[in-house]
């Protein structure tokens, strides 16, 4: 057993951070390197500079998100944006279901087990008006915020009214309008200035907040987290120009105003936006003359809705969980993990009490609350914030360019730079080099599916980014006979690969297992496990090489319609396809599904 190393005596320590850093910048580029030519993603010919290129990945705006943060990044850089929450967040969680006592049920369940907040959809496809009261019956109003997700503004704070006049509500309470969202996400158009005059009209008689700018409306059609921010900052420009026109100065304005942002599985992007929307909403009020003391933005992230997979549930307790850590780490103020099963259903009493228990976790056993901006300082965090608040800001006067939000999607601009961002991200889905676990990697064809009821007529849907994969998997179709060459050893790295891709587009296999020549698989073809119209040669080069192109010719021969290779294009063995890594795997899955 080692002794524990001596102290360092604390004059000692000092000239050692005097000094500088122990290794240089050529030093670790070196080290990476070295391990990157092992790996074979750096030739003997690159120089360690490349190292930087070939970690580095860019997000969907372009930014590049660099593999070591060093102070150079933040040299010339003025770091804002900071977090001003001290201790928990508040945990928030999310109820649609249209039966108001089930509602009721739900909510007194999650508030007496650690939520500290209610978020309530009011409305078609959520609690109908006529049920709110039902629904919020044992809320105590003036200890639980209630946060409101309406679709008809005006009725529904005024509905709300009826029950809260006469209490002290509890901050944080919000009426929730947003007009702008129905408007962008399904072109539902309102008389903005009025619903917002009406409104906060109400929320100032009652002492809470009037609106949410909600930045999952674009997040959820596919924006990037530029776009989602920039359409945040658009709108909450708008709703502080109507309520200055209705009588409001403009710090009173900004301070009916939440902002919602989405919160995926990207950490370091993540904790990023949410630090870049604090900074630009900042800009915002500075250029509207508030002091520095009155310009808050009031946070509320949700983990991300297109990130889940309806396929695989389970992962997204993995993706929910990094998101609200993220969130956490960014510093918002109220916290919502949906349930995994989002994508199923109307969540149960199972998935509720995990989504509230990941923030739980999070809070008093991870602790990670107990630091106010615990990514501050970060070299690569605070670089990413700048870019992000800058790219965030551009997106901003585009829009105000337009004419400001509501004519920036009449127009069409907002949707169309969305798209060109959709299609990019669907690109990299395809090829997987954005895997999504459990769809287009590791899917699982033998799994079923927990079962839960529909959301009511009318509810919001939101398309998951896996959503060309998994309409795949709803229409299972055809197996492909896996023509496997030599040991288990030498073919099970290819199989595997190519069984997992045949498995994301809905399509089983048949493995016969160790074959030592082309007799053999053939032998394997023609009996009752085979006869299959696709097969897929799955094997070492050097069997390949040997008696690949005998087999293909004798798999034909025995009735074989399509014969796939795994891995790239060789010389002289004449088959239909082939599949290797960086294919595109949706174009794949669907031309092998058109030969059964």
């Amino acid at each position: 057993m080692t002794s524990p190393p001596a102290a360092v005596p604390e004059e000692a320590s000092a000239v050692a951070l005097a000094s500088g850093p122990e290794h240089t910048r050529a030093d670790w580029e070196k080290s990476a390197a070295a391990v990157l030519r092992k790996s074979g993603r750096l030739t003997e010919d690159e120089a360690d500079s490349e190292v930087w290129t070939t970690l580095a990945r860019r997000t969907l705006d372009g930014i590049e998100i660099t593999p070591l943060g060093t102070p150079a990044l933040i040299e010339k850089l003025s770091t804002s944006g900071r977090p001003d929450r001290v201790g928990d967040w508040d945990v928030r969680a999310w109820f649609a279901d249209p039966d108001a006592k089930a509602t009721a049920v739900d909510i007194e369940l999650d508030l007496n087990n650690g939520v500290n907040s209610v978020w309530l959809e009011v409305g078609t496809g959520g609690v109908p008006l006529d049920g709110l009261a039902t629904a919020l019956a044992g809320v105590l109003l003036d200890a639980a915020p209630v946060v409101l997700e309406p679709q008809d503004p005006v009725a529904a704070a005024e509905a709300f009214a009826a029950i809260a006049t006469g209490t002290r509500l509890c901050d944080g309470t919000n009426l929730g309008a947003d007009p702008l969202a129905a408007l962008v996400r399904d072109g539902r158009g309102s008389d903005v200035d009025a619903v917002v005059a009406a409104v906060a009209r109400t929320a100032v008689e009652l002492g809470c907040l009037a609106l949410v700018v909600d930045g999952t409306a674009v997040h959820d059609l596919g924006a990037s987290d530029s776009q989602e921010l920039g359409w945040s900052f658009a709108v909450g420009a708008a709703y502080l120009r109507a309520l200055v026109g209705a009588g409001h100065s403009v710090p009173d304005a900004a301070a009916l105003i939440e902002f919602r942002y989405a919160a995926t599985d990207e950490q370091f992007p993540t904790i990023g936006k949410l630090r870049a929307a604090r900074r630009g909403w900042d800009r915002v009020l500075e250029l509207s003359g508030v002091d520095a003391g009155a310009r808050r933005q009031r946070q509320h992230a949700v983990t991300s809705r297109p990130m889940m997979s309806k396929y695989d549930p389970w992962v997204n307790m993995l993706r929910t969980c990094v998101a609200s850590f993220s969130a956490g780490v960014g510093g918002a103020d109220a916290v919502t993990v949906l349930p995994f099963d989002v994508h199923l259903g109307l969540p149960d009493v199972f998935s509720r009490r995990i989504a509230r228990n990941t923030s739980a976790l999070l809070i008093h056993e991870a602790h990670l609350a107990k630091v106010t901006d615990p990514a501050g300082g970060a070299f690569a965090i605070e670089k990413l914030t700048e870019d992000l608040a800058l790219a965030g800001w551009a997106e901003f006067s585009a829009i105000e360019a337009a004419g400001g939000a509501a004519a920036a999607v009449a127009d069409g601009s907002v949707r169309a730079r969305i798209a060109a961002v959709v299609a990019d991200r669907e690109r990299q889905i395809a090829l997987r080099k954005r895997p999504l676990t459990g769809v287009s990697e590791f899917p699982n064809l033998d799994e079923i599916l927990p079962e839960r009821r529909p959301y009511a007529a009318g509810a919001r849907t939101v398309q998951p980014w896996g959503h060309a994969f998994e309409a795949l998997r709803d229409a299972p179709t055809g197996t492909v006979f896996l023509a496997t060459m030599g040991t288990v050893a030498a073919h099970t790295a290819r199989a595997t690969f190519a069984s997992n891709l045949f498995a994301a587009g809905g399509i089983a296999c048949v493995n016969p297992g160790r074959n030592d020549d082309a007799e053999a698989v053939l032998a394997a073809y023609r009996g009752p496990d085979g006869g299959q119209p696709v097969v897929c040669l799955t094997g070492a080069d050097k069997a390949y090489a040997a008696w690949g192109a005998e087999l293909a010719a004798g798999l034909r021969a025995a009735g074989a319609q399509w014969v796939i290779l795994a891995g790239k294009p060789i010389d002289g063995i004449a088959v239909d396809d082939t599949c290797a890594m960086g294919v595109d795997a949706l174009a794949f899955l669907n031309r092998t599904r058109e030969k059964f």
